[in-house]
């Protein structure tokens, strides 16, 4: 490096990751073997969003500036030979969004230094990427209670003259998941045709949005799941549980340009039947406490003697009405099927319902099960999460999903890292989840899922 030894941007504990609304602080280091001529030293802290219409590019065809600011820390003169230190001091603004990168853009947030030299001399520079964590309070979100439920009857020809009909219903049993938890996907499947469908599968599907002059779309399979067949005349349901691996947030607030999205994709290979239900992945868990169910209010007092109050004559009109006769008594109730019939229809009929196709039995032990098949992308998790905040997550939240490893640089998207124990740089880990317990479940289910409860209790 000729004259410079040494020339670097150090943060005070080595700490990388940061919340919106937080001053980041630090010292740049020069250690120089001879003296050189400067016309001063400055220091900046800036972060930007960058899209591009090719794939890992960074000539961007569109910018969004969140901040950028200057300060000189040393001016003209001469630095003597030796190491110097300049301390440095920046707020970041509390509308900053998370960090973030992908395919055609980034969310980058960095310190640089620079050293301006007189004329015909060489300027020097440097800089460190830091990285900003803007916690998604799933509790926060409006709608965020009770399954995300989803049907679709389809009608397909086969053999050139017969005529089929799918019933495709299927929910996850909340909205919104953090990395680690797990994501409980139910999927009722009536075949109303002779012939047998291709295998069931459930994905966890991440649809990015790049707002450019035409919007790009980056549509990727994070995780997939694969069930059996139905074959014809029969009713299935399909249980399936997905690990939720360690992803970015869906919004990033205070970004214009980058639009996050997640969802659970259900879908028949054959015939092409699929249906979508839309959740959130965030940092703080839901907290089961603030679930508002709907529930049925309890009848007032008042509403309770109401029948009675009005059945009754009053004073005025008791003279010369005879007294009411009581009402006829109410007819038996019917008495309840039994759960274990062999035969179990929709809780509601689908929209194009074919009388006489309801003759499916429910099938029991001879639908195969591949749930071991879950599978993940090797290449969709090179990257650094989103941090584990523990004071921020409700008693009963998961464990933390434990980093990539390397912090930037993932197909799917990168957030901020997860910084060692000790308060350095990123140490890679390779991702391991507790995986779920296929075993202890009765598959399948004797009766339909339910679709009337509001939450997950």
């Amino acid at each position: 490096m000729g004259k410079l030894e040494a020339f670097e941007v150090e943060f005070n504990e080595n700490k990388v990751v940061y919340t919106p609304g937080e001053s980041i602080s630090g010292k740049v280091t020069v250690k120089l073997n001879q003296p050189i001529q400067c016309k001063v030293i400055k220091v900046s802290c800036n972060g930007f969003c960058g899209i591009t219409s090719k794939i890992n590019d960074t000539a961007w065809t569109t910018e969004e500036q969140y901040f950028n600011n200057t300060i000189s820390v040393a001016d003209k003169g001469t630095l003597k030979q030796g190491d110097h230190q300049f301390p440095f001091k920046f707020l970041i603004p509390a509308s900053s969004p998370t960090s973030f990168e992908g395919s055609y853009g980034k969310i980058i947030y960095r310190v640089r230094a620079f050293i301006e030299t007189p004329r015909f001399a060489k300027d020097y520079s440097t800089e460190k990427p830091f990285y900003l964590l803007s916690l998604l309070n799933l509790n926060e979100l409006p709608d965020i209670w009770g399954p995300s439920t989803s049907e679709v009857t389809q009608q397909f020809t086969y053999m050139l003259l017969k005529t089929g009909t799918i019933v495709l219903k299927a929910e996850t049993d909340m909205k919104g998941y953090t990395p680690g938890q797990i994501i409980k996907v139910s999927a009722y499947i009536h075949n109303q045709s002779s012939k047998p469908t291709g295998h069931i599968a459930a994905s966890l599907m991440q649809r990015v949005t790049y707002e450019t002059k035409k919007p790009t779309h980056d549509l990727k399979s994070i995780v997939e799941a694969e069930g059996g067949e139905v074959k014809g005349g029969r009713e299935v349901k399909w249980e399936e549980q997905i690990i939720v691996p360690a992803l970015p947030q869906s919004s990033l607030n205070g970004c214009e340009l980058i639009k996050i999205e997640y969802y659970v994709k259900v879908s028949l290979k054959s015939p092409d039947v699929s249906l979508t239900l839309p959740i959130h992945i965030g940092n703080v868990s839901l907290d089961k406490k603030r679930c508002h169910s709907k529930k049925e209010v309890p009848p007032s007092k008042k509403e309770l003697v109401a029948p009675e109050s009005e059945a009754e004559p009053s004073a005025s009109s008791s003279m010369n009405t005879p007294p009411a006769r009581p009402g006829p008594r109410p007819a038996p109730r019917p008495t309840p099927r039994s759960r274990m019939s062999s035969h179990s229809s929709p809780s509601a009929p689908p929209a194009e319902y074919h009388h006489g196709a309801e003759g499916g039995n429910l099938l029991k032990d001879d639908f195969p099960n591949k749930r071991q098949s879950q599978a993940v992308s090797p290449n969709a998790f090179s990257y650094a999460p989103g941090l584990f905040f523990p004071q921020n997550q409700p008693p009963n939240a998961s464990a933390p999903a434990p980093s990539g490893p390397s912090p930037l640089g993932g197909s799917t998207g990168a957030t901020a890292p997860y910084p060692s124990g000790n308060g350095a740089h990123p140490v890679a880990a390779p991702l391991s989840y507790p995986l779920p317990d296929y075993g202890t479940q009765a598959y399948p289910q004797e009766a339909p899922p339910s679709y009337s409860e509001s939450c997950n209790t």
